[in-house]
């Protein structure tokens, strides 16, 4: 098994983005401060997050 497969979906950064409304430079931001999941690398030049993360972050969010 794949460590992709192990980790369940992936989400690439503009699919964060829809998900979380947040801007790419609020995602690093947000990662910095160690207050958004990191993402995983998938290539060379590539990285995307674990689905059930950002769904995760989501989930602890206040309803605005």
């Amino acid at each position: 098994m794949s460590a992709s497969q192990s980790i369940g979906p992936l989400l690439r950064r503009p699919e964060v983005e829809r998900e979380t409304g947040l801007s790419r430079s609020s995602i690093y931001a947000r990662m910095e401060l160690g207050t958004f999941p990191r993402p995983r690398r998938i290539g060379l030049r590539a990285v995307a997050w674990p689905a059930a993360e950002v769904e995760a972050w989501k989930a602890q969010q206040p309803i605005a």
